[in-house]
């Protein structure tokens, strides 16, 4: 897709890229071998510019670079390009971020490989593994996924990053990762009904009361997360070219979901649910 791409290019914007797409030029090669185009000499001479720039930028393999010059919520044009240097990424905390709370798991996955890391574990060896990929995919990870991690275990995170929030934002779905799951057809089975909260209950039932179940549970929420990102962001992309004359040419196949290695336990949720029920803030 980022070689059907215009809008990346400063003074080039949707309006101006779908006037070059109905006009016929439709990719950068296009554009650059023909004199035929409907904007200014000038103009033709500035994204002729860009587009030289753009053409060594992808053939060496940077999304920075277009992540850089491409508005948030366009991000999601990096995905095809760079799918085989991507990680889905999720984690989970004691709280909100504010001082003393930690993360207690991230799980990472990568179309392939699940891996998670656990607070008293493995935690440390998140670095080197997230170091291996150039592009990551979150949810709202812009806002806290990220920050946290860079706060709490101190590491840069430079990657170039589709927050599948914005994304599905400007697609109308809102109502947070699991109200857009239920929106767009995904179900969690056993671990419907968990969210961010429960997941803080889970890590102080196994820490405090040794319960490993707990933990399994917690970890099963935290990959569910990452695997459902790359359903979610296949499905966005499909709706985003519908509107374009990519709409056949790009369209990408859904993944088959990988089977997830944790499986929630039914007693220590209801168990969980039950205990506190009363102050209702999980649900």
């Amino acid at each position: 897709m980022l070689t059907n791409t215009f809008c990346h290019i400063p003074t080039v914007g949707p309006t101006t890229e779908r006037k070059l797409w109905d006009a016929g030029i439709r990719d950068w090669k296009t554009f650059t071998s023909t004199d035929d185009v409907p904007l200014s000499t000038y103009k033709r001479t500035h994204v002729r510019g860009y587009l030289a720039r753009s053409a060594e930028e992808l053939e060496v393999g940077n999304p920075d670079y277009f992540a850089r010059l491409l508005a948030t919520r366009e991000h999601w044009r990096l995905y095809p390009d760079f799918r085989n240097r991507v990680a889905y990424l999720d984690i989970e905390t004691t709280g909100l971020g504010v001082p003393g709370d930690t993360i207690t798991s991230i799980a990472l996955y990568d179309g392939l490989t699940i891996r998670t890391f656990v607070q008293g574990d493995n935690l440390d060896a998140f670095a080197d593994a997230v170091a291996r990929y150039r592009l990551i995919v979150t949810y709202n990870g812009k806002s806290f996924d990220v920050p946290f991690i860079r706060r709490y275990l101190r590491l840069p995170m430079e990657h170039a990053h589709i927050d599948l929030m914005h994304v599905l934002r400007s697609l109308g779905y809102r109502g947070g990762l699991k109200g857009c799951e239920h929106q767009l057809g995904l179900s969690r089975g056993e671990l419907e009904g968990i969210d961010g909260a429960f997941a803080v209950l889970l890590w102080h039932d196994f820490r405090d009361n040794g319960n490993d179940k707990a933990l399994e549970t917690m970890l099963a929420y935290n990959v569910q997360d990452v695997v459902n990102l790359e359903t979610l962001l296949v499905k966005a992309f499909n709706m985003k070219i519908q509107d374009t004359p990519f709409a056949r040419s790009r369209r990408l196949k859904l993944p088959t979901p990988p089977t997830n290695p944790f499986r929630g336990d039914p007693d220590t949720i209801a168990r969980l649910k039950r205990d506190h029920e009363h102050f209702g803030w999980w649900r």
